[in-house]
């Protein structure tokens, strides 16, 4: 971790995180409209109802290449995001409005691409099996633990579960596992 990021922190679910998440989709899409081939998506954790999140709103915006979309780069600093070289060759990647200080980040994403299915998957699985969402829930606050000052190795330590959660066929039965 840098200096400059801010440690893990897991809270309890926000109501005013789907608020934010559609302000700030207005927003996004008056500055990313050049590039958007498809929907602006709320993403991560605080997507999920009574999911516990670090509180910062992940916001996924569907864009046709990464090289189409370089402009949109210096074109998202009118509302604060700074841009960052994480996962460069899937994404362009930015959080706002500092890193020591983060209230959203912000995944550019080739629509339809495999990044761009997983994380929309992952999502409705955890918004449909409040099992998975509470072992979930579980898993990131003990990683959060373990991790506080290692953005890195709390983000690997969820790889195996969500993995799984994605090869997981989708139980249909009103958002309870038979489990």
């Amino acid at each position: 971790m840098s200096d400059e990021d801010a440690p893990i922190q897991i809270v309890a679910y926000d109501s005013q995180w789907a608020r934010l998440f559609l302000e700030e989709r207005e927003a996004l899409r008056r500055v990313l409209s050049p590039w958007l081939k498809g929907p602006i998506e709320h993403i991560g954790s605080t997507s999920v109802p009574e999911l516990s999140a670090k509180p910062v709103i992940d916001i996924m915006a569907a864009v046709g290449t990464l090289e189409e979309s370089k402009g949109a780069i210096p074109a998202v600093r009118s509302l604060d995001y700074l841009h960052a070289p994480y996962r460069h060759e899937v994404m362009h990647w930015f959080c706002k409005p500092h890193p020591s200080f983060r209230t959203h980040h912000l995944h550019l994403v080739p629509y339809e691409s495999p990044l761009w299915a997983a994380r929309i998957t992952f999502r409705d699985r955890l918004r449909e099996d409040r099992n998975i969402a509470a072992e979930y829930s579980a898993l990131k606050l003990s990683l959060a633990a373990s991790f506080r000052n290692d953005r890195e190795g709390y983000t690997d330590g969820k790889s195996e579960f969500i993995a799984r959660v994605l090869d997981t066929p989708l139980k249909n039965n009103g958002g309870q596992s038979s489990q």
